[in-house]
């Protein structure tokens, strides 16, 4: 193994000696570069042998001999190659894109389909061999879908960019009458990259986990282990194949880039498959996958046991807004350090309603609507400090749950920071309830558990979680998530050991958002510790995987966030997080605090390398980046 000389020049910044090991192998393996006698190869990661055969002599067209081509590959049927001009809707048959899905997690409903920004190529693959079953069981699977957008073969430049999905995925990619592909894979399209998605093996809806149990109650075991991993596997071969294919010559940097599951599979691909890309952009992973989602009806659970009843999104809101005014954040709107805010509404009067528990009258205790009585004050205490064995938490001011471990043996899993929109969350009951509730479901094996869109044939979900299920219920699924692990293909994505990565010469750029209302922030920050103490400490991992941690960006909010928010990656064509890292892996330009500016223009912000954090200086204006530093 070569050995990687890097010379920090300070924590946010680094320079690589040999940053380009597997452009050099791809290279000699293709016959670009020949060194003593001429090299032919195939693909350069690990399932090379599987594209054997499939390199032309010279450049194909977007048409049935690329078709016939690619039909070469190992278990891959060609369903479609079509091509596009500049200027037309991607769409099929008049269908609008899968962007326009009402079930999408995340996304605009009822959008168009994205247009072509330059003449390109659209080819759908099917990948098995699925798994069989009965006919119109959500568990039976063809395979795996694949839709690879090809730039012209003047526009290509020599870059695959596949990207994750959302949810449960289960998106149209092997759909003949609708393009999965959306407004940013399409402007990703027409920059020249090639760009691949997958529906990870099944087709539903990203909030359906219906196929991921069998007809008889049993896990699925297939559809996990192609949602789980197999599907980004192939997705990075059968692409590689196929733009080598099309284009007569082999792709020079390949990358991955995924938000929320898609983050999820980001990870997932450096831990159990090192070598197939070169750079990896993890934003809010979706980790610990059986661990927060579980978590995610905890909220809720609490509400019940303690009260009896919901706490209203009203109030949900209004306590959300105290504690960020409480902790300094009225300026911007929200916090830029929310772990370290220890707002307790019992003890706030201005809160509480009148007459509650003998607390004097409040600014909102002439709105009900506004005031929580002190017993919900307390619920929501329980709900930042996260899910616990017994329902239990510590009073704020001597624990109010920043820890990033889990040193308290009661606790489960974290909560939502101080600043996160509660109202937008499990606990107001937002969608995110809904993957929450199927996911204990498969955990019990007791499709009743589950949202009313969960479908299988010994039973219908019915949301009977919140009426079954106590503290100690919620702690056996809690537990039951995790001791299926290996049916469930090890869905939690946290494995710490990335050495394998590391030695393969790749990059993970990842960042979250610190008011994350579907993942708690905790559980990411609380991953990249665990890979610092497996692999050597901070310097030692940035050296090939850096984190950032951004104030005020939410799940939801990725493509713009709010207009006041600075966030970067937004659809509108600024690509700060990519473009950081694509420096990294082709330069050798590691990345360093990099600066966001909100939508409006209003707030600009440096984000930092953790654990450095963004901190005010103490003087100028909170709205100016100029005012803060990395600390």
């Amino acid at each position: 193994m070569t050995k990687r000389i890097i010379g920090m020049r300070n924590p946010g910044n680094g320079v690589s000696a040999f940053p380009r090991r597997r452009k050099l192998a791809r290279l000699l393996a293709s016959g670009t570069i020949v060194l003593g006698t001429a090299l032919t190869g195939s693909a350069t990661s690990a399932g090379a042998a599987d594209n054997e055969g499939l390199t032309p002599a010279a450049p194909l067209a977007c048409d049935d001999g690329l078709k016939a081509a690619m039909g070469g590959a190992a278990d891959t049927t060609v369903l479609l190659v079509k091509a596009f001009r500049q200027g037309e809707p991607l769409a099929l048959a008049g269908a609008a894109s899968a962007a326009a899905s009402t079930t999408a997690v995340e996304g605009a409903a009822n959008a168009p389909p994205p247009t072509a920004g330059t003449d390109m190529c659209l080819v759908k693959l099917l990948v098995g061999p699925g798994n069989p079953g009965p006919a119109g069981a959500p568990s039976t699977s063809a395979g795996i879908g694949i839709e690879v957008l090809l730039p012209s073969h003047a526009e290509w430049n020599g870059r695959i960019r596949a990207y994750g999905n959302s949810g449960w995925s289960g998106t149209p990619q092997a759909s003949l009458a609708q393009v999965a592909g959306d407004d940013l894979h399409a402007a990703a399209a027409a920059k020249g990259f090639v760009v691949a998605t997958s529906d990870n093996g099944h087709v539903g809806s990203p909030i359906d986990a219906s196929f991921a149990m069998n007809p008889d109650g049993s896990v699925n075991t297939v559809g996990w282990k192609d949602f789980s991993q197999r599907s980004l596997h192939e997705v990075a071969e059968k692409t590689k194949a196929l733009a080598k294919l099309y284009y007569g010559r082999p792709h020079e940097f390949a990358y991955w880039d995924g938000f929320s599951t898609g983050g999820r599979q980001g990870l997932k691909i450096a831990q159990a498959f090192p070598g197939d890309f070169d750079g990896i952009l993890v934003g809010a992973p979706a980790i610990n996958w059986t661990r927060y989602h579980t978590a995610g009806l905890y909220a809720q659970i609490a509400m019940k046991q303690e009260l009896g009843e919901l706490i209203a999104p009203e109030k949900l809101d209004a306590v959300t807004k105290a504690a960020i005014s409480a902790c300094g954040g009225a300026e911007l709107g929200f916090l830029i350090d929310p772990l370290s805010c220890r707002y307790d509404p019992t003890q706030d009067a201005a809160l509480l309603c009148k007459g509650s528990s003998g607390e004097p009258t409040g600014s909102a205790a002439g709105n009900p609507e506004a005031c929580l009585t002190k017993a919900e004050a307390g619920v929501v205490n329980k709900i930042w400090y996260g899910q616990t064995i017994d329902g239990s938490a510590p009073d704020p001011a001597r624990d109010n749950g920043n820890a990033n471990d889990l040193s308290d043996e009661r606790r489960l899993w974290f909560g939502w920071t101080r600043d996160t929109d509660l109202k937008a969350t499990p606990a107001g009951g937002a969608p995110g309830i809904i993957l929450a509730a199927d996911q204990t479901a498969l955990e019990m094996q007791d499709p009743t558990l589950g949202s009313d869109l969960f479908a299988n044939a010994t039973g219908k979900g019915a949301n009977r979680w919140l009426d079954t299920l106590d503290y100690a219920g919620l702690a056996t699924a809690q537990a039951r998530g995790v001791e299926l692990q290996p049916q469930f293909s090890d869905i939690n994505t946290d494995n710490p050991d990335l050495s394998a990565f590391d030695a393969a010469g790749g990059k993970v750029l990842m960042y979250q958002g610190l008011s994350d209302e579907y993942i708690p922030a905790q559980g990411s920050i609380s991953y990249y510790e665990s890979v610092m103490s497996r692999i050597g400490g901070a310097q030692a991992v940035q050296e090939f995987f850096r984190s950032y941690l951004i104030p005020g960006f939410t799940h939801s909010g990725r493509s713009e966030g709010l207009p006041n928010v600075p966030v970067p990656q937004p659809v509108s064509g600024r690509d700060e997080m990519f473009l950081a890292l694509q420096d990294w892996v082709e330069n050798g330009e590691a990345p360093g605090t990099i600066e966001a500016t909100s939508s409006d223009g209003s707030v600009s912000l440096p984000l930092c390398v953790y654990p450095l954090k963004t901190t005010y200086k103490g003087t100028g204006s909170v709205k100016s980046a100029e005012s803060y530093a990395c600390y």
